[in-house]
Parts: structure tokens; C-alpha cells; sequence
């Protein structure tokens, strides 16, 4: 049974708490159009609101193109439109693209280039090209590929005169299309070498010799021409071999064209022994008429990445970390004199790692965006002083700020997501507070009941200030029953964002408040905070987890805090496991998913070598002392806490058997316990029915355990 809950004394709770209903964080809306009873947000609300795409400008800065993916609430069917919208005047066309069409671009004022299924004689998706009407319709659509292997991307020169594209091609290929190699294996088995890279990754299992790749083709008559040429180089001793865009998540980030068109800019880890426990990922150049890249950051062994040429030519902004075989270092700004090779550290000074980064058309700044204390603000950068301006772009919270795209005019066009409600498109001018253009998901929002967010502060531990937010339903006037949500990570956070999956509005709207921590170890708060984690696993952020739930009952008497369940993925779902052996007598019931339970076998299972080995300071031989005393697996006998696991069998980062071992653990204890497992999930449950399932089943447990909710 659990015991009674005595709170933590609050130490130094700060009364400049930020207390704005988070609805009323977004632009408004004519009353006479709100519905008389807005009906809470359900999980099928969250899987079936429209996601809007990053939109893509036009280069005169007069259109901006997105995509909207929209899911049928009975068929879950999911189904892809795009429009174009005149910046200036607010006009939006839907635009006509062919079936399978995906990742539209302007080239110039008025072309777009895209990927869609190929035709006769291509295999997969291939790009494609039309010229944007006025009527909506794309003149003279054609085919630009035609390759019998699948293409992944595509980046067109600014000429017009080049075409990169990407995609999974074996290594001994010197074209991009050239046929599969020959087997003479009598079997199904993979043979890996011990010199190889990854054996699997995320949630695939490599081919051996496949990597993906990029090629360049010249573009003469709309057409792409030749074989192409590899910008990784020919194949043999020496060269470089790796994937480009970066796997599993890399995209276009990972390579830029020279404004002139002549050099292709890319990143790439190389592929070896070494692989897994290595971050040291290089920004290359490859300048047509060149037989093999350069390696422009191979001074620096840590992370290197998304290069952005400056406009006029002159200048190679990156981000890049300091320490090597660390993942959640400090990513600073670093500019390189593409004349002189000159390479300086433009944000050095500035304790706040940068996410992405965009020249202004004059060359005259770099806007990019880093999280700050729950948000995810844009920043403007002087590359002649290093000098770092903080953008007020949105009235109250800047919220999650992404696809920041500068326009002429000093105008920056991007998205703008948040608890209460997922991404718009936004514009600002002279540098002001934003318009919002579109209306994707805003009016079925604005059908639901409304929720509201309070930020608050609180001294955890070592007398730090530590921030979280508390979600609940607006207008509740009963007790309401707490969830503690952890986030994964551990180098994250549970900011001021929208989420497709772990959303706390949509289990706010279920009559619960939501507490989230961003305990030491999150990032936004400097790199020493986020460094605080390392070698630590269960102490510090523990500490603060239970300091912030004290903390939030204290400040929000509405809150039930004898009425109380704690849930988390990943790095969350590990701490749902420790809770379970270290808070044991808290908690009315425990979510935990995807979370580490034995860390010995997690260290021989995963894939990403690097991550154990630098927050436990070594492998598991190296550090054993550091792994068990923060292993759950030694502290079952403690365990009384009602379980949900939750796990998919396609997760390579934590692999579902460390759902079975906790699962197993519960068992042989008889402790009330559930197991859902996903047999074609990853480390996230991303298929429309499952996330309902996940709903329904986190609904349930939540239900069976914290009884009668208020309305």
C-alpha cells in the first residue's frame, strides 16, 4: 500500500510565477464562432489534428508553400495537401500536385521541385518539377530522375544547374543507379564484421556496404543528365566512407550548396569500428571537377554539422561541439572564412546550445534558434562581433519557435507550436512581433475546451533553481488527481511545445493536472545544468522531481496530491523504474515505456555506444560501479508500485527485452502490473491506431488507479 504523503519543505519557491491560460497564448478568435461546449481533447482529437509542413519560400519572398497531412477519424488513413499562400496579401490556392507527391521547394520565383512515384522505367520515388500558375496547377510537370533505385532527397543548386540527391546505395557504386551486387550467400543471414559501423540502428538492421549516399547530376533542359558523380569519392583504400544526410535522422540539414552553385557542402560520420562510440561527424566539401571531398572540421573530433554558406559567398556558418563522444554537448556557432579557411567560434561566450541556423539574404545576420528556459526562441547573430540578440517574436511566450526562414526586408517567416496548440506559419517584420498566416489546425483547436499552463520555479537540488510546468483543465472546480510527467533524454525537456505523442494537454483534458520537471540534466538552462546529469543518473534529478511535485501542490491547492501517478519514456521510463525501488511508497501507479531496467544488458544491447559510456563514464567493464549504482535491476526488492510497461519490439536504442525484464520483475512479486507491446513500433508509437491504443490503455491504467475525476 502506499503510504500517506508528507511534502517536501519548499525551499525557495519564487513568487514571479508565469500564470496565463495557454489557450489564450494564441491569436484569438471571434466568440461568436466558438462552440457553447467545447468538448474535452480526446486521443482521437490529438491523432487526427492536421500537421502542418515547414513551409518553403520562394526566393522574391512573395509565396510560402506547406504541406497539411490530415488523418480520417474512422479509416486512420492519412492524406497529404499542400498550398501556396501569397505572403503579402494573405491570398492561399490549394496547389494541384500527382498522387504520392511529398517534400515540395521552390527553385527560383515560381518553380517547384518534389518527390512523387516515378514512372515507367524508375523505381520509387523520383524528383519532379512544375512551374506554380496563378490557377493553382504546375506547368510543365516533369519527371527530372529517372534511376531505377528509390531516390531519398534532393537539394537544387541555387543556379538551377546542379541536382544533389541522396539516397541507399552500396558503397562500390560509382553511379547512383547502378544494379545490386550479386549474392552468392545460400542463406538469409547478414555477416557483419568486426570492423564494420552499426550492426543495427534505431530501429533497422544495416545492410552491410549500404550507405546512404549523395550523388550530383547537372540539370539541362529540366532534365537530370549523366550517372552523376558521388561527392563521397571513389571507392577504395582511403576513402570516405559513411552516411549522408547523418542516420537515422539526419535530412537536409546535413548539406548546402555554395550560393554559386560550384560546391556542395555535406556531413558525414565515417563508418568503422569506431562508429559507435564515436560523435565526431565532419562538414566536407565537394566542388564540381573534384574527384573526392575535403574534409574542412577534421581538426575538430567531436560533432560538426549543419553547414549554411552566407549568401555573398563569403562565409561557412556550422554548429559544432567541443567534447568528442558527447551527444548533448554545447552547440556553438562557428563561422570559417571560405578565402582564408579561418575558422572562429562566433557564440562562445553564449551558454545556450543553437538547434538550427539561416543567413539573412544581405549576409548581414544569422537567425537561429536555441531552447531557453522552456522555450525555443530565435536568436539574431552578428557574424562580425558574436554579439547574441534574443527575438521577441510572439506576444506572452515564445513557445517552440522552428523553420526559421529570413526573408528580404528584415522579415522572418516560421513556425510556431506550443502546449496549447500545434504549429502555424508565422511572419514578422523589422524584426517585431508576429502575424500568424495560416489557420491549419486553429479552428479545431479553438472547438476543444481550453487548458491552461503555469510555469513555476523552485530550489532543487544543490539549492539550484529548477523550472516546471504545471497543465490542467480550465474551468475544473474540483480536486484533481496528479501526474507526474518525466522526460527522456536525459539531456531534454518537457517545454513549451506541441507533441504528437507524450501531450500533455491531451491528458490535461482528461481531468488531471500534469507536473513536469526539468530536472538537472535538461537542456535550456546552460551547459553546466545539463552537464549535471553525467555519472548521476538517479540522484540529482530525482532530488528535483520530488522537490517539484512538492513544489507544484504547494502552489496549486486544486491539485490531489494522495491522488498521484508518475509516467515516462526512454530516460523517463528508466526513473519510472528507480521510482519504483527508490520512491517506492509514493505513487498510486507507474507508465513506464521504453525504459532501462538492467543497465548491464542495456549497455551489450543498444547501439549508440557513445551515450552509456559518457554519462556513466565508460563501458560497462570500465565503469561498472558507476552502472550499478544507478541500475534498478538491484533495487526490485523494493518495489510495490502498480506498473504499466509499455515497449515496442522494433526499438534498437532501448530494446523491448528491458520491457520484459521489468514486466518480469513485477510478475514474480505480484504486483498489479500490464504489458503493452508494440510488434511494429520503434523507441516512439507513431501508426495512428496505436497511439489510440497507447491512449486507451494509459487511460485505463490511469483511471483504475486514481478513480473519479473531476469535470
Amino acid at each position: 500500500m502506499r503510504k500517506a504523503f508528507k511534502p517536501l519543505a519548499l525551499l525557495a519557491a519564487s513568487a514571479a510565477f508565469v500564470t496565463t491560460p495557454a489557450i489564450a497564448q494564441e491569436t484569438a478568435q471571434s466568440s461568436a464562432a466558438q462552440p457553447t461546449s467545447p468538448h474535452p481533447m480526446t486521443a482521437l482529437d490529438l491523432v487526427t489534428m492536421p500537421r502542418l509542413g515547414g513551409p518553403s519560400a520562394n526566393d522574391d519572398g512573395t509565396l510560402a508553400l506547406y504541406s497539411v497531412t490530415t488523418t480520417d477519424s474512422e479509416s486512420l488513413a492519412r492524406s497529404t495537401q499542400y498550398r501556396a499562400r501569397t505572403i503579402a496579401t494573405g491570398d492561399e490556392v490549394a496547389v494541384t500536385m500527382p498522387e504520392g507527391a511529398s517534400s515540395p521547394v521552390f527553385v527560383g520565383d515560381d518553380e517547384v521541385y518534389f518527390l512523387a512515384p516515378g514512372g515507367e522505367g524508375s523505381t520509387g520515388a523520383q524528383v519532379w518539377r512544375g512551374a506554380l500558375r496563378g490557377d493553382s496547377t504546375l506547368a510543365d510537370l516533369h519527371q527530372v530522375t529517372q534511376l531505377t533505385r528509390e531516390v531519398g532527397g534532393f537539394e537544387v543548386s541555387p543556379n538551377g544547374e546542379s541536382l544533389a540527391i541522396f539516397g541507399n546505395v552500396p558503397r562500390g557504386c560509382a553511379q547512383f543507379d547502378c544494379p545490386d551486387a550479386a549474392t552468392t550467400a545460400t542463406g538469409s543471414g547478414r555477416l557483419y564484421d568486426n570492423e564494420d559501423g552499426f550492426v543495427r540502428h534505431w530501429d533497422t538492421w544495416e545492410t552491410p556496404d549500404v550507405f546512404s549516399r549523395v550523388f550530383v547530376f547537372p540539370l539541362s533542359g529540366g532534365k537530370a543528365r549523366g550517372p552523376g558523380v558521388a561527392v563521397d569519392g571513389p571507392d577504395g583504400e582511403g576513402a570516405l566512407v559513411g552516411d549522408t544526410p547523418l542516420q537515422p535522422f539526419g535530412g537536409l540539414e546535413d548539406m548546402a550548396w555554395s550560393p554559386d552553385g560550384k560546391t556542395l557542402y555535406f556531413v558525414a560520420r565515417e563508418s568503422d569500428a569506431a562508429e559507435p562510440t564515436s560523435t565526431d561527424t565532419d562538414i566536407y566539401s565537394f566542388t564540381m571537377g573534384d574527384t573526392a571531398p575535403a574534409n574542412l572540421t577534421d581538426a575538430n573530433k567531436a560533432t560538426d554539422g549543419t553547414p549554411a554558406p552566407s549568401p555573398d559567398g563569403k562565409w561557412l556558418a556550422f554548429l559544432a561541439m567541443e567534447r568528442p563522444a558527447y551527444e548533448a554537448d554545447r552547440l556553438r556557432i562557428m563561422l570559417r572564412d571560405l578565402a582564408t579557411g579561418e575558422t572562429r567560434a562566433l557564440t562562445q561566450d553564449f551558454d545556450r546550445s543553437f538547434g538550427s541556423l539561416a543567413w539573412t539574404p544581405d549576409s548581414r545576420w544569422i537567425v537561429a534558434t536555441a531552447q531557453d528556459v522552456l522555450d525555443t526562441p530565435a536568436f539574431r547573430i552578428d557574424p562580425r562581433t558574436g554579439t547574441v540578440t534574443k527575438l521577441d517574436l510572439m506576444p506572452g511566450n515564445e513557445a517552440h519557435i522552428g523553420n526559421v526562414t529570413p526573408l528580404d526586408g528584415q522579415r522572418l517567416l516560421f513556425t510556431r507550436d506550443s502546449i496549447a496548440a500545434p504549429a502555424e506559419v508565422y511572419l514578422s517584420r523589422n524584426w517585431g512581433e508576429a502575424d500568424r498566416l495560416t489557420s491549419v489546425a486553429t479552428d479545431r483547436i479553438d472547438a476543444l475546451a481550453p487548458v491552461e499552463t503555469r510555469r513555476f520555479d523552485f530550489a532543487g537540488a544543490n539549492g539550484d533553481t529548477v523550472w516546471g510546468q504545471i497543465t490542467k483543465p480550465s474551468g475544473a472546480t474540483g480536486p484533481l488527481p496528479a501526474i507526474l510527467y518525466v522526460h527522456g533524454g536525459p539531456q531534454g525537456s518537457f517545454n513549451d511545445g506541441w507533441s504528437s505523442r507524450w501531450n500533455p494537454r491531451v491528458l490535461a483534458s482528461q481531468g488531471y493536472a500534469v507536473i513536469s520537471v526539468d530536472f538537472h540534466g535538461s537542456t535550456g538552462y546552460g551547459q553546466a545544468f545539463t552537464d549535471a546529469i553525467n555519472r548521476d543518473w538517479g540522484g540529482k534529478p530525482l532530488e528535483d522531481l520530488q522537490k517539484g511535485l512538492a513544489a507544484a501542490l504547494t502552489l496549486d491547492p486544486q491539485i490531489d496530491g494522495t491522488r498521484a501517478c508518475a509516467m515516462g519514456a526512454s530516460y523517463g521510463g528508466y526513473m519510472m523504474n528507480w521510482i519504483a525501488g527508490k520512491w517506492s511508497d509514493r505513487f498510486d501507479c507507474l507508465v513506464q515505456h521504453d525504459g532501462l531496467f538492467d543497465m548491464r544488458s542495456f549497455y551489450y544491447a543498444t547501439e549508440e555506444l557513445w551515450f552509456p559510456r559518457w554519462d556513466f563514464g565508460g563501458s560497462y567493464a570500465e565503469a561498472r560501479d558507476t552502472y550499478e549504482r544507478w541500475n534498478p535491476v538491484n533495487y526490485v526488492d523494493n518495489w510495490q508500485t502498480p506498473m504499466l510497461v509499455v515497449t515496442g519490439e522494433k526499438d534498437f536504442r532501448v530494446p523491448y527485452t528491458q520491457g520484459i525484464g521489468a514486466f518480469t520483475a513485477l510478475q514474480e512479486r505480484g504486483i498489479p502490473s500490464q504489458l503493452l507491446v508494440f510488434p511494429d513500433e520503434n523507441h516512439w508509437v507513431l501508426k495512428p491506431a496505436n497511439s489510440l491504443q497507447w491512449h486507451d490503455t494509459v487511460f485505463t491504467w490511469l483511471d483504475r488507479w486514481l478513480g473519479e475525476r473531476s469535470e
